[in-house]
């Protein structure tokens, strides 16, 4: 992976979450004093600047291949991280309390794919163990879990168990037969009411015959509705009346008494 310093300066600065972000003070390579500095974790990247309201960082560690670990310095609650090689500078740092130390090198210690692929790996090594003990507690069975399939519920149950309806119900007289079923034949006698058939299962009511309306009944309804309009006009003009009463006593009330 190619880095520039573009692209790390808006790494750093970007509203990604941080892993640990604090004041550290940071021993120099060459002059041995330390230096107070903003350090900000970003995944396995510790960014450092000159101020917090920096705008780019003054330099990156890559924790890659290296340890954190506890030295013997004057200054208090120091830490450093050691890479390995000859050649490898170390990086002596240094907090302001006993926890913000140990916050920093428990962040350091984790930041790192290696110590990512080793927790991967345990939890893994976890779930199979999780899962072998699940299978020899359901009879123990060795094959390997197939998908989850959920259980059917009551509803999909007792739909199984209800008798297939015909796509045409049979009809007599005009009125639907509910307890005919296709393929079978109804026993001699039997009317369309409800009971159950021959599997013992109980069969719905029939639909109720269609009512015919008489001329005197159609002419009264006619009658009413032509009447319903004008009774609704007189209503509604009833209605506005008192509305418009109750918004004039209103207003009155919010105005207050006339003044004399």
């Amino acid at each position: 992976m190619k880095l520039n310093e573009r692209s790390l300066a808006f790494y750093a600065t970007c509203d990604s979450p941080a892993d640990n972000a604090g004041f550290l003070y940071k021993r120099g390579e060459r002059h041995t004093a330390y230096h107070r500095r903003w350090f900000v974790l970003k995944g396995n990247m510790l960014f450092y600047f000159e101020e917090r309201d920096s705008r780019e960082p003054v330099g990156v560690i890559v924790l890659e291949g290296c340890n954190v670990e506890l030295c013997d310095s004057a200054e208090n609650f120091t830490f450093a991280i050691r890479f390995g090689g000859s050649k490898s500078r170390t990086y002596v740092l240094a907090a302001e309390s006993q926890a913000a130390m140990e916050s920093w090198v428990k962040s350091l210690s984790r930041a790192s794919f290696d110590y990512m692929r080793l927790v991967v790996r345990e939890l893994e090594k976890q779930l199979q163990e999780m899962s072998g003990g699940l299978a020899g507690g359901c009879g123990g069975s060795q094959d390997a879990p197939g998908p989850w399939k959920p259980k059917p519920s009551v509803l999909e149950q007792s739909r199984d168990r209800l008798p297939a309806l015909p796509a045409i119900l049979p009809k007599e007289n005009g009125c639907a037969v509910w307890n005919n079923v296709l393929g079978t034949d109804r026993p001699p006698g039997t009317s369309g009411c409800g009971g159950h058939d021959e599997e013992g299962t109980p069969r719905p009511p029939p639909l109720p015959p269609r009512r015919r309306v008489s001329n005197g009944e159609a002419a009264s309804a006619g009658a009413a509705a032509a009447e319903s309009p004008s009774t609704f006009c007189r209503l509604h003009e009833q209605y506005s009346r008192e509305v418009a009463r109750l918004r004039q006593d209103w207003q009155q009330k919010r105005r207050g008494p006339p003044q004399p």
